[in-house]
């Protein structure tokens, strides 16, 4: 059983999308009349193939004229027992322009525990990360240049929710992944009907793809987003050589 594999996937989808990027776009705005939720969480069941693999939990709040997305990733059950998995996310982006500020990851998979900064000063023109291995005390830290606006992996996938999404219509996101730029396609594929424990609900479906990248030839990520002005991710899932990770909406409140 790819015991690793599936938890590190626990919150991954939109990241096994990532290719290296060379001028990178710029972020789109949000379009008009969107908001952020500014009080909101979202809940998913995690699934590999038809065995329960963890649960996935989202936050949104307002932090002053930004917004703030926290998350976390762990597994349950008989995976947990295998290979425990704690992740936990957070990131603050311009609520205006969907540019990211900062990331901090702090990963606790197994034996692995890194907690990581990023930080991105757009009027300095720069990228900083600062990196620390929990169990080795080695630490890192790294600059590099960047230009213009850039999301980051867990909000990219929320972030899209404020793009027009219609049949026939791509749109691309610069994304910000540790040092390097990476660049995402959407592509809106169709409508589908998805059901969750929380009923059923009409989508588009988007699959974000790569010129290159970890999956190139590998393997395949879908996002499925309600078909109304919300935009709300109701299902993800990434099909891979080695099996399929799906994540489905159980909960949504506004706290």
């Amino acid at each position: 059983m790819k015991t690793r594999a599936i938890a590190v996937c626990l919150f991954c989808v939109f990241a096994l999308a990532a290719s290296w990027g060379q001028q990178a776009p710029t972020l789109a705005p949000p379009r008009p009349g969107y908001s952020f939720p500014q009080r909101q969480t979202l809940t998913y069941s995690v699934d590999w193939r038809v065995f329960p693999a963890g649960t996935a939990v989202i936050h949104f709040e307002a932090a002053g004229d930004r917004e703030r997305i926290s998350a976390s990733a762990d597994t349950i059950g008989a995976i947990n027992m295998l290979f425990h998995v704690a992740d936990r996310f957070q990131a603050d982006f311009d609520r205006q322009r969907g540019c990211t500020y900062d990331f901090d990851k702090q990963t606790v998979e197994g034996r692995r525990q890194i907690n990581s900064t990023q930080r991105i000063d757009y009027a300095a023109s720069k990228s900083v990360l600062d990196e620390k291995n929990q169990v080795t005390g080695q630490t890192k830290h790294a600059e590099a240049p960047v230009s213009g606006c850039f999301t980051d992996l867990l909000t990219g996938v929320f972030y899209a929710s404020s793009q027009p999404i219609a049949i026939g219509h791509n749109f691309v996101m610069p994304v910000v992944d540790a040092m390097r730029t990476v660049v995402v396609t959407m592509k809106v594929e169709g409508r589908e009907e998805i059901k969750t424990s929380l009923g059923t609900f009409k989508t588009l479906r988007v699959q974000p793809t790569a010129d290159a990248g970890v999956v190139k030839n590998r393997g395949n990520i879908w996002i499925w987003y309600t078909d109304d002005d919300r935009h709300l991710p109701v299902q993800m899932r990434a099909r891979l050589f080695w099996g399929t990770i799906t994540f489905r909406l159980t909960g949504n409140e506004n706290k």
